[in-house]
């Protein structure tokens, strides 16, 4: 900027004399253009030591054979002891490389596809999944790299954006420096960061628009792609410079801190033209340097460094700005809402018209059991499916999240379940209400609570269950059949379709985890045991208690109290193995999202 404003020409091009007074018009012109006030202190985000990064000699090869998932293995008919051998599968994707560039530089790596120019920075930042170096070293501030040593000198922007659309930008960027920054920054330190961010990545015009995606409109591609960089950009150690008031020992100690910084920086600076507070620091750098024997080495700078990062926020903290994400991403999705919600209503309503009209003559014996075991098994099928796909949409997003530390998987665990419990309480009124009334069933209000919760536990079941085939294979299409046939399974094996005294070994047990056969179990209950029906046959009309009905169908084995604690103990179970699964399966989704 300062090269640009100085090589102005005292001469214009048809050779007439330019006036010291339109130069210096000219001058501010081009200084109102490319250096507004507003953001004159943006321009250094980092304040801490230069960090270099060096590469020797590197040799890195790729098994592309762990690269084919395990079902397309299967799918050409290989067999597991097969797979990562043979020569063919190890490829060199690095060779002999060598280069050494540090922070405040611009390096450009240039080749074709797939040349291994995106298997250079996974080997960089320690996500070389697949692959291994086979020699050579990648040296970080004159150390061996390491995990952690990346996550505290090195930030990777991927070459997708995976964020959540619905949330603003201001939002998204205030959500990471809730999570990144240490705990002694204050919330007005944490809105003043992502101001700056923001600023400085010329986002303020779209600041409290959505994100958005490829789906739902929001920002434009390039201020998409600009959020993901500034997401990185609040990773920075921005903690060693704040000023700690807490404490009078505090407050000197980071103010000591700061100084040495600022030397530190001064030092690395001073000697470049295109310095921009060259002009207006010289009297506090003159100051600091007179101090400069009392300030802390860069090793010291750099084991702060390294020490701030145990200050981040906790589980609890991160479980509660996930699950506030959680339910903000969630609420401003209407489209979505409005088809759920849409979707249970018709549903409920087709249903209930079917059966409606018996005010006076109750629903035969035979019409209320279809009607209850319809109840159990449409809807959750329809969840089930829902919950899916939703669940790979943010797979990608999970993965990244979780691989760079953002949060842990419990918090997320328990976000995840807590947030959509408004969204699945709806759901299970706008769907069982108008059923129970529309079909005239028992209009005892005990009858009518316990009949909304089992089919609250039977849609809380196949959500929970949904989760963990998402959790648990890679594709949709993969979670999407299998939880199809595991559905089916426990929907033949309900007690409905089959009789339970007339199931063969290997369906009776299954009927044991399904909880539909439990929720049809205390559906039956609920409006048989305390019910008597008239059945005609002929000229005889013959009074048949309800009990004997669910005794017929081998449906009153258990009390229905017990019912309710099995389909607890199922969801528990679904919710354990989907915590497990977060926990130990790589979220790395294999499809475009």
């Amino acid at each position: 900027m300062k090269e640009m404003t100085e090589n102005v020409p005292s001469e214009c091009a048809i050779g007439n004399q330019v006036t010291d007074q339109d130069l210096s018009a000219k001058r501010k012109f081009r200084d109102n253009i490319f250096c507004s006030e507003e953001d004159n202190s943006l321009y250094f985000t980092y304040s801490g030591k230069s960090n270099v990064l060096e590469v020797r000699e590197l040799n890195y090869q790729v098994n592309v054979a762990s690269q084919i998932p395990w079902y397309e293995k299967l799918a050409e008919l290989k067999m597991p002891w097969t797979w990562n051998k043979g020569p063919e599968s190890h490829v060199t994707a690095i060779q002999n490389l060598n280069f050494k560039v540090q922070s405040g530089q611009m390096l450009a790596i240039i080749g074709s596809s797939a040349c291994g120019k995106t298997s250079l920075l996974d080997v960089i930042t320690c996500r070389d999944h697949g692959g291994k170096i086979t020699s050579g070293q990648i040296i970080i501030n004159g150390k061996p790299s390491t995990q952690q040593l990346v996550k505290k000198c090195i930030a990777h922007v991927r070459q997708d954006d995976r964020l959540l659309p619905n949330l603003t930008v201001k939002e998204t960027l205030l959500f990471v420096a809730k999570l990144r920054l240490p705990k002694i920054f204050s919330d007005s330190q944490r809105e003043k960061r992502v101001e700056n961010v923001i600023a400085e990545l010329r986002l303020r015009q779209c600041a409290n628009t959505r994100v958005g995606n490829e789906y739902i409109r929001g920002v434009s591609g390039g201020e998409r792609r600009r959020v993901s960089i500034g997401v990185q950009l609040l990773w920075n150690p921005v903690d060693l410079t704040s000023i700690d008031r807490r404490s009078r020992e505090k407050e000197m100690e980071s103010q000591k801190r700061a100084k040495s910084l600022a030397t530190l920086f001064w030092e690395k600076v001073k000697d470049f033209d295109d310095f921009l507070w060259k002009a207006n620091e010289g009297d506090y750098v003159t100051t600091v340097c007179s101090e400069q024997s009392s300030l802390l080495t860069s090793e010291e700078v750099i084991n702060m460094n390294s020490h701030s990062t145990d200050q981040l926020p906790g589980g609890l903290k991160q479980f509660t700005l996930l699950l506030s994400r959680q339910v903000s991403n969630d609420c401003r999705d209407l489209s979505t809402l409005l088809i759920h919600g849409s979707e249970a209503l018709l549903m409920s309503l087709l249903i209930g018209f079917l059966y409606y009209g018996h005010e006076k003559s109750k629903l035969s014996i035979q019409d209320t059991i279809a009607l209850l075991f319809m109840i159990d098994a449409l809807i959750p099928f329809t969840v089930l499916l829902d919950v899916i796909a939703k669940c790979h949409s943010e797979r990608a997003m999970l993965y990244h999240d979780l691989e760079d530390g953002m949060y842990s998987v419990s918090p997320y665990f328990f976000a995840k379940i807590l947030g959509e419990l408004p969204e699945h309480c709806a759901f299970v009124i706008i769907y069982g209400v108008p059923i129970y009334w529309l079909a005239n069933l028992s209009p005892e209000p005990e009858h009518f609570l316990l009949n909304f919760l089992a089919v609250w536990l039977v849609v809380f079941c196949a959500r929970a269950m949904a989760l963990w085939m998402a959790a648990l294979l890679p594709t949709l299409q993969m979670s999407a059949f299998f939880g199809n046939v595991l559905f089916t399974a426990f929907f033949l094996s309900g007690g409905f379709v089959v009789s339970l005294e007339n199931l063969w070994i290997v369906p009776f047990w299954i009927s044991k985890i399904s909880f539909v056969r439990w929720s049809f179990e205390s559906l039956m209950q609920i409006q048989f045991t305390e019910l008597t029906y008239q059945m005609t046959v002929g000229n005889v009309t013959l009074q048949i208690p309800g009990k004997l009905v669910t005794q017929a169908m081998s449906l009153d084995s258990y009390p229905l109290y017990a019912s309710y604690l099995i389909l607890i103990g199922i969801s528990t179970g679904f919710m354990l193995l989907y915590y497990l699964s977060l926990r130990f399966i790589k979220q790395k989704s294999n499809q475009d999202w």
